[in-house]
């Protein structure tokens, strides 16, 4: 036996060795390694010479299909003794079931192959779908990021039971009506296709998947589909050399473990008419093999297409393939021909006996390699999850970000800044639902929707268009759902129309979720008749190169400067667009949607604990419902919706599921969100002076117990004041009637300030609100206690020192930079009540459900408006302003606060006094009390809110977070506290802190 497996070795060895130049690396799997050598063998000893025709023919394989299907593609593989199946359509729990079926039944263990380009999804559901090679050749040095693709495909395939992937595609596609490469190539530029090319093969075959580079001899310059027809490649010899065999000679010296060969005629090459290269011995043998010393699996593009079939019937085209040198015929269909023409072949000299024990002792050292040896069935359990682990949302994402290529920014229009100054509307093309393009964009300030599609009516088309008038940017997103050229890349006329009719606006920003090429159907020649309808036209250009759900997402984050660009043309398109093309563009640190994973954080974990809490919270009735927000390096990783408005319709608000965008009452979260940051700016600017007096500010106060009162004791809550006073006990008479010059039940000149929809406050009655301020005795000892009574009287400070009234300072100087657009007092003067979550039902003063209307008594006595209470926002608004306290005082390249009066303001003021507190702001206690999270460092401050709200803030680099969490607690009751009683605002805080010290393990 030992004499047999070295003359079976020395078989391989002679078939290599003919070659006139070799492999610079020998393909891994033919690298010396006694373990398989051993297997591959014996296992050959055992075969039949029909058994080894056998290992070098794989057939197709679908797990979408009926059990019939299978059961006769079971008997085809268990009669013939084949080598291996080609996987293509289905799903993967299918697939491994086949596998499993397929590999029980096999004496030799097949080699199970797939075409797998862009990831297991180019073929299965439920799994990883990475962006196309077009998508990639835009990525600009990092090809470690294609590197790491490649190693997590492997590890999925290897999971699946696959261990080939016939990828990847080294076409230089230099004709942009290719209909078969195209976006399968990774551009043009042929150093730019090796490069990623092999970053992606070593990712692959580093982890033990074999790898078919293709479509020798190369693909990327015709105008013929060879699944249809036999295409013809017309270039000479020298061309050849010069752009198409540059790739394959640089892999191929590399260490490629395969090369599959394309179905062409190429003159040439070989001159015989129309024998296709997969067919020709001057391409597979004297050129791959001889010429280019390729040692490696030979595997020949699918044997059922056109391009080989069309002049060579099933049978005959596979035993010419095998003459011609291939090694592996994929997709044969008739087997029994093939094995029997094969066979005549060899009977009649034109194939060696030894050349095919050569190649049949290769695809077995092959299959050892991919442990084939120890053949183990695919385990089932677990499988869909083991396909898709986050590692690969988190490389996607990394992959698109990386790639999305900005043509055209005009004035440097991109990244969008101030937000203050823009009416925008995006308009979706294409689409007619709400795309994710325009979801992401929402969150970054307020845009209004347009959808338009092919099928859109004239009549509303008129309206749009109209609409549009209104706005000074228009946001143009267009969806192309075909990337083939003979399908004009998705673009219908009436599209290419509404494009261009918006960028000769002036006003539009465009993105195109499609083929690179489109744009070349979007741009007139100089001498057109029109040329105001150029996509040239446009502000600027985005091109993300395909529809995806990551496309549409980041680049609408680049357009807000969460993210940059770096990416560049991977081809020419026409003149205007040409190979190397692309923009830098610099984020200017928006908050950006991501996932946890990004930033070092177990998301799994993070999610597991914050749901555990919160669910508990609502289980208890703690509060109805809530929306949970997490930052950490201005990337937001954590944002979800709990619950519901209600617990039922009893109090007349329906049980609605809470949604990220609903608008909640701020409560005390108001007094750093409007008086705080106010008093901040004026610090800024000289205008206020903490280390002032009361009545420095207010005048009125002078001959008051509060005159001499300093305001950095008063926003640190102990300069004496009371923690609050009733104001709306003293509006009744003992009866319970209303007082004169209060309150009446309609709306009038003299009672305008609306409370409730029947209740109307004297329109003169705040003067005596702050009259009680004035008016109220001091403590006796100075201590802190929490007071609200100093927020009341901010909004007048404010106006009097920058002659603005409150609400409008705020928002002009504040909320609309940020893109906060929620941020409002009154909201139910722009949002309907289904935006706006309840609060209480108020029994004693209001007789009513208090709802889109601000909970505290005081603050709806002064119209809803208040420095202590009356904000009403999102989620994300405030995040968005919370994180520029962190961002001390910067965002979006704007610098609202100067980061001086931010740590002067966020410090502790008087620990020597046991004083918490910074001005206004909240701090972690000095021992631990549930006021914070528990690992709150000394730098992080925040707020919490009576109706159930909370926002944190650790600028403290080992964490570097923001935190957001809204409820509404006080449904249906403020005497409902079991929120506190939880500790669950903190503890999903603390939750946060515990997920970024676990990292990702």
């Amino acid at each position: 036996m030992t004499i047999l497996r070295s003359v079976f070795s020395a078989l391989l060895c002679i078939f290599l060795s003919v070659t006139a130049f070799s492999q610079t690396n020998l393909p891994t799997f033919l690298q010396a390694n006694n373990r398989t050598n051993r297997w591959a063998d014996s296992v050959f000893a055992t075969l039949t010479p029909d058994e080894r025709i056998g290992q070098l023919i794989m057939v197709a394989g679908y797990s979408n299909r009926k059990p019939a299907y299978e059961d006769s593609l079971v008997t085809l593989v268990r009669t013939n003794k084949l080598g291996g199946v080609v996987m293509f359509q289905g799903g993967p729990i299918r697939q491994a079931k086949l596998t499993n079926r397929l590999q029980a039944l096999s004496t030799v263990p097949l080699l199970i192959a797939m075409d797998a380009e862009w990831g297991l999804a180019m073929r299965l559901d439920s799994t990883v779908r990475y962006p196309y090679q077009m998508t990639l050749g835009a990525i600009q040095g990092n090809d470690s990021l294609l590197y790491r693709m490649g190693a997590n495909l492997a590890k999925q395939a290897r999971r699946l039971g696959v261990h080939v992937n016939f990828a990847p595609s080294v076409d230089v596609n230099n004709n942009p009506n290719n209909p078969v490469i195209n976006f399968r190539s990774f551009g043009e530029d042929k150093y730019a296709v090796t490069r990623k090319a092999l970053a992606y093969m070593r990712g692959m075959q580093d982890n033990r998947l074999l790898t078919s580079i293709k479509h020798f001899p190369g693909h990327g310059d015709t105008g013929t589909d060879s699944h249809y027809d036999l295409p013809l490649i017309s270039k000479s010899r020298a061309q050849l050399d010069s752009l198409e065999l540059y790739p394959f000679r640089q892999l191929i010296n590399a260490g490629a473990a395969g090369v599959m060969i394309a179905h062409l005629s190429i003159p040439a090459l070989d001159t015989t008419r129309n024998r296709p290269s997969t067919l020709s011995p001057n391409i597979v043998t004297n050129l791959l093999k001889n010429e280019l010393g390729f040692q490696g699996l030979i595997f020949s593009d699918a044997m059922n297409m056109k391009g080989v079939t069309k002049y060579f019937p099933s049978g005959q085209a596979d035993a010419l393939g095998i003459e011609a040198g291939m090694d592996v015929l994929e997709f044969t269909e008739d087997v029994p021909a093939a094995i029997a023409l094969i066979k005549q072949a060899v009977a009649e000299g034109r194939i060696t006996q030894e050349s095919l024990d050569a190649r049949c002792l290769k695809v077995l050292r092959a299959k050892a390699w991919v442990g084939l040896d120890k053949y183990k069935p695919i385990v089932l359990d677990n499988l869909v999850r083991d396909l898709n682990p986050v590692q690969d949302e988190l490389l996607n994402r990394r992959l698109t970000e990386a790639s999305l290529t900005v043509l055209k920014n005009d004035r440097n229009i991109l990244p969008l800044q101030r937000l203050d100054t823009l009416r925008i509307a995006s308009v979706a093309i294409e689409s007619d639902k709400l795309t994710a393009f325009q979801q992401m964009a929402a969150n970054y300030t307020q845009v209004d929707h347009f959808n338009l599609t092919s099928k859109t009516p004239d009549s509303l088309v008129a309206q749009i268009r109209d609409s549009l008038k209104n706005y000074n940017l228009l946001l143009v997103d267009v969806h192309l759902n075909n990337i083939r050229p003979g399908a004009r890349y998705g673009l219908q006329a009436k599209t290419a129309g509404f494009v261009s009719e918006l960028v000769a606006t002036g006003k539009a920003v465009v993105t195109v979720f499609g083929n690179v090429y489109v744009l070349d159907k979007l741009t007139f020649p100089a001498d057109t008749a029109q040329p105001s309808r150029n996509i040239e036209q446009a502000r600027a250009i985005v091109m993300p190169y395909q529809l995806t759900t990551h496309t549409e997402e980041l680049s609408a984050q680049l357009i807000f400067g969460a993210i940059g660009a770096s990416g560049k043309l991977p081809v020419t398109v026409n003149q205007r667009f040409r190979l190397g093309d692309g923009l830098q563009v610099q984020p200017i640190g928006r908050l950006k949607y991501t996932i946890p994973e990004e930033v070092g954080v177990d998301g799994q974990f993070l999610a597991q604990q914050v749901d555990s809490l919160v669910n508990v919270g609502i289980t208890q009735r703690a509060f109805p419902g809530c929306v949970v927000q997490m930052a950490k390096d201005g990337k937001v990783i954590f944002r979800k919706a709990y619950g519901t408005h209600t617990y039922d319709a009893s109090l007349g608000a329906e049980p609605k599921p809470t949604q990220l965008d609903d608008l909640f009452d701020m409560a005390s979260v108001t007094k750093v969100s409007t008086s705080v940051p106010a008093l901040m700016r004026l610090v800024d600017q000289g205008k206020f002076n903490l280390n002032g007096k009361m009545a420095d500010y207010l005048p009125e106060f002078k001959k008051s117990n509060k005159a001499d009162l300093l305001w950095r004791d008063v926003l640190t809550h102990q300069a004496r004041l009371k923690a609050w006073i009733p104001f709306w006990m003293d509006t009744k008479n003992p009866d319970s009637t209303w007082k004169p010059k209060t309150f009446k039940s309609a709306r009038s000149a003299r009672y305008p300030i609306e409370v409730t929809d029947s209740l109307y406050l004297f329109r003169k009655y705040p003067k005596t609100i702050f009259q009680q301020i004035k008016d109220s005795p001091l403590n006796a000892k100075k201590e802190y206690v929490y007071s609200d009574l100093s927020f009341i009287l901010y909004p007048q400070i404010v106006k009097r020192l920058t002659g603005e009234n409150f609400e409008d300072y705020l928002k002009t100087n504040f909320y609309k930079p940020l893109g906060a657009a929620t941020l409002t007092y009154n909201p139910r003067r722009f949002y309907s009540l289904n935006r706006i979550v309840p609060t209480e039902y108020d029994s004693l003063f209001r007789k009513t459900l208090i709802w889109g209307r601000v909970h505290d008594e005081g603050a709806a006595m002064l119209n809803g408006l208040s420095g202590h209470a009356g904000l009403f926002g999102t989620a994300n608004d405030l995040m968005k302003l919370v994180e520029m306290y962190r961002q001390r005082g910067s965002y979006a390249g704007q610098q609202f606060i100067s980061a001086k009066t931010i740590a002067e303001f966020t410090r502790y003021q008087f620990p020597e006094l046991g004083n918490r507190r910074g001005l206004g702001f909240e701090k972690p206690s000095f021992t631990y009390t549930g006021n914070a999270p528990r690992s709150a460092t000394k730098e992080s401050f925040g707020h919490s809110g009576f109706t159930g709200t909370f926002t944190w803030i650790d600028p403290n680099p080992a964490y570097n977070l923001t935190y957001v969490f809204l409820s509404n607690r006080v449904y249906p009751t403020r005497n409902n506290n079991k929120i506190t009683a939880l500790n669950t605002r903190t503890n999903v805080a603390e939750a946060f802190y515990q997920a970024i010290k676990r990292g990702i393990q």
